[in-house]
């Protein structure tokens, strides 16, 4: 029988990127939820420390890993093995990019796009294959993609991150229907999210992007943990689905 105060209660979900704004908002409520999270972190180790102390509930781990390093991503796999015998849940979240203006191609240069789909696109997918096998271990895996409305939009930070996001949503598909029917796979797909980062940009852009959106808000970051939870614990029956969690942003 569910528990339905903690639907995950056991659960084993393993979040990248968890530090971030987003990653630590995805890593409470999972943990609330009752799963014994993984949090991996590349760097801000005593961010990452402070994060485990605040997760309510028991058994999760914290392992240094950077998506980028496929060797790094194999030792994640032999921890969780070793530890837990199987992931049940997989949320890519980790992400980076940069400010370019769109018309500026000078300034996107070689070395930033690279950085940006090693870390987007081929991270992600690094991180499913090391973990694939665990993921099929049990009563079927889920592997949620954090993507993003520039993927449709093109309107982002930069080309390439939107670019990036795009090739993220294409793996998805590609990898819902390879791995089904032991393994789901989704993009949740948010708007401007309301990060410290965000927070820190210039306030009168930030509320343009508000007033923007017909919701009238930018998404917090448990908008878009929400959506991760309804997606493990309501929406069984959804693969290959991008999920916009963007308060109705490409309406406008």
């Amino acid at each position: 029988m569910i528990d339905r105060d903690r639907p995950l209660l056991d659960r084993v979900a393993v979040v990248t990127g968890a530090t971030g704004g987003l990653g630590s908002a995805i890593c409470r409520d999972l943990a609330g939820a009752g799963a014994r999270v993984v949090a991996t972190f590349r760097r801000h180790e005593a961010a990452a420390h402070s994060l485990m102390e605040h997760l309510t509930g028991e058994g999760h781990a914290l392992v240094k890993a950077d998506v980028t390093d496929s060797a790094t991503l194999g030792h994640l796999a032999h921890e969780v093995d070793d530890r837990y015998g199987t992931v049940d849940l997989l949320v890519n979240g980790v992400g980076t990019t940069r400010f370019v203006r769109h018309a500026d191609l000078a300034a996107l240069e070689d070395d930033l796009i690279d950085e940006i789909f090693r870390t987007n696109w081929r991270g992600p997918f690094a991180t499913i294959r090391a973990l694939a096998p665990l993921l099929s271990n049990r009563d079927g895996g889920l592997v949620v993609n954090i993507s993003s409305i520039a993927a449709v939009s093109g309107i982002g930070s930069n080309v390439a991150y939107c670019a990036s996001k795009a090739a993220l949503n294409t793996m998805t598909l590609s990898l819902a229907r390879a791995l089904a029917p032991a393994v789901r796979v989704v993009s949740i797909s948010p708007g401007l999210v309301d990060t410290n980062f965000v927070k820190g940009l210039d306030p009168d852009w930030r509320r343009e992007q508000a007033t923007k959106t017909p919701l009238g808000r930018l998404a917090s970051p448990e908008d878009v943990s929400r959506a991760v939870l309804a997606v493990a614990t309501m929406l069984s029956y959804s693969t290959g689905s991008i999920i916009s969690v963007d308060g109705g942003r490409l309406l406008a």
